[in-house]
Formats: C-alpha cells, structure tokens, sequence
C-alpha cells in the first residue's frame, strides 16, 4: 500500500501529479528512487492496471532496487494458488528493447535468436574488421574505433566533434562492422536501441502495439539519455502524452558518451504542457556539504536552478588538504582512514576516496597496502572478464549461434583440440571469401577437403560438437537441466583438466573451477521458465550481458574501502568521503578547455561533492607524477567556487609544518593562488 502521508509535500505533489508530460526536478539526495516507486503503486491504486506502466532506468542495479520496493507496495495474491497479479514493466533502456526485438526482430531480417555482444566481443568484431583493410601505416586502435561509431549512432543526426580523419574513418568502417554482426546474427548494445527504432519506423503496427501496451511511461535519470533513447521514449509517448520523466541536470555528466542534458533543459520544446515539480530537500548529506554544493554548481549558466537542503544540521566543516605531491597524499589519506577505524569506530566500508582519472589509483592503492587497509576498486577486473568465465559464455553462445564467428573462434581450440591458430585463420578467410560465417564455412565440404586428413577430422568433430550441443538445447520436451548439461559439458571436453594443467598451484585452479561452478548453477533461472532449454539459455545470457555489474555489488559488500572515479559513483553515497587531485588539468580535466566542457567538469565536482554523508575532505597537490617525472600542479579553479565559511584547513588544524619559502601554511598559499 502507499503511505502518501511518509512523503514531503513537494514529493506528494510528485506522486500525485499522474495525467500528462511531469518533469520531477530530483536534487541529489532528495529520495527520487521513492517517489517513483509510490508514484507506480498510486497509479495501479487508482485503477491503472499494472501492465499498462512502464519505468525505465538506466542501470540493472536501480532496475531490481525500484521492482524490489514495487513488489512490496502491490496488492498480493488473495488466495494461495491465486495467480500473481500483473506487474509493471520495470526495466533498462536495453533490456525494454530486447524485450520488444525478441517479438519483432524477423520483421528486420535477423532470427529471434540473436546474440548480443559484450564489449569484449565488439572489440573482437572491430579488430577483425580492421585486419581485413588497408588503412595506411598509422596503427588505429580498436576501442577508439567503437567510441567514435557509438557517438555516431547515438547523436541526432550522425555529426560528431572531433579529429575528421578518425571519423571519416569510423564512418567507413561502419558498414564493414555491422555487416560482420549481421552475418553472425549479432547485434551490440547501440544496436538494440537503433534497431528498435528502426522498428517502429518501418513497422508502425510494432509501435503501436508498444504504445498500446505503456499507457504511463516514467523515465529515470532522463539527464543522462541520448538522442536514440530521447527518440525512443518520445515515440512511445507523444501520443498518450503521459509521459514522466525523473532527473537533475546538474548531475548529468555522460556528455562523453552521448547523453544530451538539452533534452532535459529544452523538454517544454517538445511537451510544452510539461509539469514541473522540484524536489530540495536532501536526505543524505550535512548543510555545509550541501551549501558547498549549491554554491559551486549556481556557476553554470545554463541550468533549472534548485537549493538542495537538509534536516540534518550543519554537521562538520568540510576539511582541506594540501600536499606536496600525490604519494604524500596517498599516504595521509591512507593513514587517516585507519585512524578513523581504529580510533573513532568508522569502518572501512563507510569510507571512499574519489578521484578523476583511474590513474590516480595506483598510489592510493599501494598506500592502501602498506597500510594493511582492504580496498574494492570499483573497475578492476570483474567476474566476467576472467578468462574461464569468457570461454564458458562464449561455449554457450556457440552453441545457441553457431554462426557467432567471436565466441566460435575463442572456442575452437579451447582447449586444444587440433586446430591450431593457422587452421582458424584459413577457415576465416574462407569464411571472408564466401561471405558466411565460420560455422558455415567449417562444414562446407569444399572447405574441408583442402586441409590434411588431420586437422579435417578436428574441424569434423568439432562440427559434430557444436551441432550436437546446438540439437539438445532445442528439444521441446526434454529433461534436460542446463547446469547439469553444462557441468558434464566442461568435463567431457576437457576444460577442467586443462584449467588444472595449466595453473601451478592446485589452489587457483580450484578457484577458477569453483568460478565456473558458481555460474552453473544460475543456468536455470528461477524468475523465468521457457518449455526448451535453448530459450532459457537465451534469457539467462541477456540477464548476464546486460548485468555484469552484478558481480562487483558482490565484491564490494565486503569491509573495505572503496576507490572509485567521480563518473562511477553517481548514485552511490558514502558516510565519509575524500576527493582528491582536486587540480587543474585532471578536474577541470585538460581536455576539457579544448572541448567546451567545462560545464560538465563542474557538475562532475558537484557529483562528487554529494556523494558526501557526514564528513568530506578534499585534497590537492602541488605536484604530481606524470610518466614518473615530478610535475608542478595548480589548485583546481572549482576550489575558490566553495564557501569559505564552510572549509577548514586541515593542515593547519594538524599543526603541519609552514612553507619555508614564503612562511605560509601551504593552505594559505593554496588560498592565494586559486584567488589569483
């Protein structure tokens, strides 16, 4: 049930505000998430049905949060054995378009089984296209290469900034790419957006079974939405018009990659009837941390102006630090985060040190060691960038997609079953010259016969593996339980002893093998149930590539200290925070005079900033390694944007030592030189 009467005045207004465009102006910390969870239940309590909403957000993580507090607010079934009452549609971006391309797809020529690429696998496709051509002595990289073709699918209208060279030649390598994904029956993560709208473009009846279906559309962090998911929403919705739309331009900070904060600011061009509610008042953070970052964000020109302000208190002054370079920095910061454990009962796990650039991690983590401190850092290695986890992804995609030239390479030798890298390599330029898949072209007996009898009876045998895996998981009536499948799979070919081979201490084999039996046993999901085993697999391969992240939330539930960069951590929020290499160059970012985004480094400090619960320290260095050469650095110009009534020096406070040079603290001189 909804508890309208929990919720503040301006958040009840939210909620009730049902009919119609509403744009629901969230400040940081202002319990969004809340009101568009009881904005859901309030609707289906007035007499929507629940099939009739659809909620978009852009994360898995917020995704399973907001269903998981929806749930709890819907009526229950009455009876046991009643069937559960319809559910909104609560999803990401990308998983409301596979959603509508797994029912529609054929229309667009692809088969319903189509594989989605992770980014690895792109980076494999973009390398394999760029063998295939000349392009000149300048060796161009791959993953530059997918950025650009990114923006270039997600803007408006194709036109990009940047070097003309590199995206004349992103452009041309865009057909030779989705080409490549085309005939494996591949699409990649811009696909499923492009497609879908390509969909409803060509196919009106698909949309309008879409707009049909979602009478009430709301849409989470819309700030950060691009010109293909504007496009999207706009499509579904500009006819019902009941269109709500959750966000803050000052957080939006994914320029970068696409996201268009105008379709936030400029919403009354497109729904000029748009209502507009604020939400101020924050939850999470002190009023000194909040006034701090009022004060630095007002200096953006173009923004909806809002106050953020809380019950809470002032809390503490916000402390500032100055060192001489960013292993002194790493060190302090290290020991005061063990001082906060030992002498004022703060664990680890409620602290987090912020910075710009993942480079600056590398002092902070060893100090971190030498300080026996544990630490998460957020974008190191996940569970599914580990190698044996790729081959059994890759196993099982072969085996639904034969015809997925990426996972059937990985596989092909993996382990070593006679066809060596050279064998690989001639099936793909036998599979170039024919213009079909590897698959297709490894069992083409025209191909066969022109290898020794040898590595033909390899290529057969691995034909009949594939073939045979692929028949088993189609059967409509089967007993056939996948993570049994999978294990008995994995033993027969011989992966586990390889994995035992080739690692030198038993104990990390036993650890790569329990990896692979941890994801065995989620083969069979519990929340969905298809009568073959091959449309099961299918859906437990969307939910992992459209959810790695999953892995990490696990990880960092453990006591430890997080290191993260300022773009991962909007919607997190820590008790006890530190931003450091608060200096110009890495926040404003350099690139950032060149590019015109200085705008968007500001929202990134103010980002920041609000991450804050109870206590903030900020830091800067007057010099920084740079290629491991001392450099000199500047105080970030953001640093005399803050109020000095709620800044302490930090290094004052301690006593440190002043600059012989000039007698001052190094506070003082810090005060001096971003005053000009």
């Amino acid at each position: 049930m909804v508890n309208l009467a929990s919720l503040n005045p301006q958040q009840r207004h939210a909620v009730e505000t049902t009919e119609g465009p509403v744009l629901i102006l969230a400040g940081a910390g202002t319990g969004k998430t809340r009101v568009i969870t009881c904005r859901i239940a309030h609707l289906v309590a007035k007499g929507v049905s629940p099939g009739d909403i659809l909620a978009v957000t852009f994360t898995n993580k917020a995704s399973r949060e907001m269903q998981e507090r929806v749930r709890t607010m819907l009526p229950r079934p009455r009876r046991d054995g009643d069937a559960p009452p319809e559910r909104p549609t609560i999803s990401t971006f990308h998983s409301l378009c596979v959603r509508i391309l797994r029912l529609h797809i054929e229309k667009l020529g692809y088969k319903r089984n189509f594989t989605i690429y992770s980014d690895g696998e792109q980076m494999s496709a973009m390398k394999k296209v760029l063998s295939s051509i000349k392009i000149g002595a300048e060796k161009t990289d791959a993953r530059e290469m997918l950025s650009l073709l990114s923006r270039i699918k997600n803007s408006k209208d194709g036109q990009i900034s940047g070097d003309p060279n590199l995206i004349a030649l992103a452009q041309h390598l865009r057909i030779k790419y989705e080409s490549s994904l085309r005939a494996c029956n591949a699409v990649d993560f811009d696909d499923l957006l492009l497609l879908t709208l390509r969909l409803f473009k060509e196919h009106p009846e698909s949309l309008e079974a879409c707009r049909e279906k979602y009478r009430y559309v709301m849409v989470d962090e819309y700030q950060d939405t691009n010109a293909a998911q504007f496009q999207l929403v706009h499509s579904i919705t500009s006819e019902h018009r009941n269109f709500c739309v959750v966000g803050d331009d000052d957080q939006s900070i994914y320029g970068w990659r696409g996201a268009e904060v105008a379709n936030l600011l400029d919403l009354e061009k497109f729904y000029p009837e748009v209502k507009v509610v604020k939400l101020e008042q924050n939850y999470r953070s002190t009023n000194v941390i909040l006034r701090a970052a009022n004060a630095v964000i007002k200096n953006n020109p173009r923004r909806r102006p809002k106050q953020l302000w809380s019950k809470q208190g002032d809390g503490l002054l916000i402390q500032l630090h100055t060192f001489k370079d960013d292993e002194e920095e790493a060190r302090v910061i290290a020991e005061e985060i063990e001082a906060n454990r030992t002498m004022r009962g703060i664990p680890w796990n409620e602290q987090a040190i912020l910075f710009r650039t993942n480079i600056q991690a590398r002092p902070l983590e060893m100090a971190l060691r030498k300080e026996g401190i544990r630490y998460h850092l957020i974008g190191g290695q996940g569970f599914f960038d580990r190698r044996e986890i790729k081959d059994f992804i890759s196993y099982l995609k072969a085996f639904l997609n034969p015809h997925d030239d990426i996972s059937l390479l990985r596989i092909a030798n993996t382990p070593a079953r006679g066809l060596s890298d050279v064998t690989m390599e001639r099936l793909l330029a036998a599979s170039s010259e024919r213009k079909c898949s590897v698959y297709s072209a490894l069992k083409n007996p025209l191909v066969q016969i022109s290898f020794q009898e040898r590595t033909r009876e390899s290529i057969m045998a691995f034909q009949k593996l594939l073939e045979t895996n692929h028949n088993a998981l189609q059967q409509e009536e089967g007993t056939l339980r996948l993570n049994d499948w999978a294990d008995q799979l994995m033993g027969k070919i011989g992966y586990y002893e390889e994995i035992r081979r080739s690692e030198k201490e038993a104990a990390a084999a036993d650890s790569r093998i329990r990896n692979l039996k941890e994801m065995m046993v989620d083969l069979e999901p519990s929340d969905y149930y298809a009568p073959t085993p091959a449309e099961r697999l299918t859906y437990y391969l969307e939910q992992i590539t459209l959810d790695a992240d999953r892995s990490e939330e696990k990880e960092v539930a453990e006591n430890a200290v997080t290191l993260i960069t300022m773009h991962s951590c909007k919607g997190l929020e820590f008790p006890h925070a530190f931003v450091v290499g608060l200096e110009e160059g890495l926040l404003p970012h350099s690139r950032s005079k060149v590019e015109g985004t200085l705008d968007e480094e500001r929202r990134l400090f103010y980002v920041a900033l609000t991450r804050a619960m109870k206590t903030l320290t900020l830091s800067y260095c007057l010099g920084r390694r740079k290629y491991g050469q001392p450099t000199p650095a500047h105080p970030s110009q953001f640093l005399k944007e803050l109020p000095p009534e709620c800044i302490e020096d930090a290094d004052a406070k301690a006593k440190k030592p002043v600059d012989v040079g000039t007698g001052k603290s190094l506070f003082a001189n810090m005060r001096s030189a971003i005053n000009g």
